[in-house]
């Protein structure tokens, strides 16, 4: 380099100078581009990362919500997913479609101050304006499965009746009226689309026994008229993963039970849904097949006392001096099979559930007449063969 330079004229150094300082600056350039490249990746690599992240935590909280509503809130709220007001967790609820509906449930019918907050920002969330009774219904009771018990019900029934009521304001004239004639409507789907009911109610008598209910005057008759027909021909749809054979829709009473084992005394946690005149439990309320099922025919229920758990019943079968099993049913590795109890007994969280669940099963449970017939044949047959073996004089007589 010294020697081309020195052969050069001034003005050719000057030149050189120059393009060699534009080298230098230009690899200088270049330097500087590959680190903010370079820096830039890795910014992305940490966004992408913690999208992820993001990601795998709501997918988190979302099977746990799925598994044990209130433990997926509150993983989403403490991982900073969710914040913990009602507005915010209820618009999480309405607006997350990969929720099981089952699970909605149970969490918007919880009776804690705070779910009912979030019950009420939910039912703000639909909207009614312009819909008839019985369309806007269906929309609301789509968005999630309406639970088994009364008190839920009715909160839930109420929210509705109020939403629909301030998206239209002229149709009755007071919310009560919307409540009763909503209860009516399900009632009347009931009735018209249960295979158990023989005999189906007319528009007439749906008419008649919505008599008075507008304060104390009466509601269009054509109105009526449209309610009943709309429900008649289309059934109301039960959210899609209940739709296991519409067994567990609206049961009788739904809840967490402790139950002990058969063979081995050990307390498993599960979910018990009375359906009918059967029994079911599952690990987890967002199940779609149950671990077992216990037909209540012939059985009886009563409460016992057990060292370990408190709020204990016990099912069994009332027959006294017989050595028999229920004919139950469980699954293991997926496969149905003979359950082995002899009796079934759980624990209830409270005292009232506990009389709750008495009282639930003991009107469920059928009595069969043939079973009667052949219980009687039975103690009779054993009756006889005491006779039999007990000790007797010559004379024919038993001894005293």
């Amino acid at each position: 380099m010294s020697f081309i330079m020195s052969s050069l004229g001034k003005a050719d150094k000057q030149v050189l100078t120059e393009i060699l300082q534009r080298r230098f600056a230009l690899l200088n350039d270049i330097e500087k581009v590959k680190k903010e490249l370079k820096e830039t990746e890795e910014e992305i690599i940490q966004i992408d990362r913690g999208k992820t992240i993001e990601k795998d935590q709501l997918r988190h909280g979302i099977k746990k919500f799925n598994n044990h509503p209130t433990a997926g809130i509150d993983f989403l709220v403490e991982v900073g997913r969710l914040e913990r007001t009602p507005h915010n967790i209820a618009k999480f609820l309405f607006e997350t479609s990969s929720l099981n509906k089952t699970s909605l449930g149970i969490y918007l019918g919880d009776g804690n101050d705070f779910a009912i907050e979030v019950l009420n920002e939910f039912g703000q969330l639909h909207d009614f304006t312009g819909q008839s009774l019985d369309v806007a219904l269906r929309r609301f009771l789509i968005s999630f499965r309406l639970p088994g018990e009364a008190q839920k019900i009715d909160r839930m029934m109420e929210c509705f009746a109020s939403r629909y009521c301030d998206c239209n304001q002229n149709v009755f004239q007071n919310r009560d009226t919307c409540y009763i004639l909503s209860f009516a409507i399900i009632m009347m789907n009931t009735s018209l689309h249960n295979p158990s009911v023989k005999e189906k109610p007319t528009a007439e008598q749906f008419i008649s026994m919505n008599r008075g209910v507008n304060n104390g005057e009466d509601l269009p008759e054509q109105m009526l008229r449209n309610l009943f027909e709309g429900i008649k021909q289309e059934p109301f749809k039960i959210p899609q993963e209940d739709t296991v054979d519409n067994t567990f829709f609206n049961p009788d009473l739904e809840g967490w039970l402790l139950k002990q084992g058969g063979r081995y005394k050990t307390w498993k946690k599960r979910w018990f849904v009375l359906v009918g005149n059967c029994l079911y439990y599952f690990e987890y309320p967002s199940d779609k097949e149950p671990k077992g099922i216990i037909p209540l025919q012939n059985l009886d229920v009563r409460e016992v006392v057990d060292q370990r758990k408190v709020n204990c019943f016990e099912i069994f079968i009332p027959v006294t001096g017989q050595s028999q099993m229920i004919k139950a049913a469980k699954t293991t590795g997926g496969r149905m099979h003979e359950g082995r109890h002899s009796t079934y007994i759980m624990s209830a969280p409270t005292v009232k559930e506990r009389s709750d669940w008495i009282r639930g099963i003991r009107k469920c449970i059928n009595v069969d007449p043939y079973y009667e017939v052949i219980a009687a044949r039975k103690r009779n047959a054993s009756n006889s063969l005491n006779l039999k073996q007990s000790p007797t004089s010559e004379n024919g007589n038993t001894d005293v």
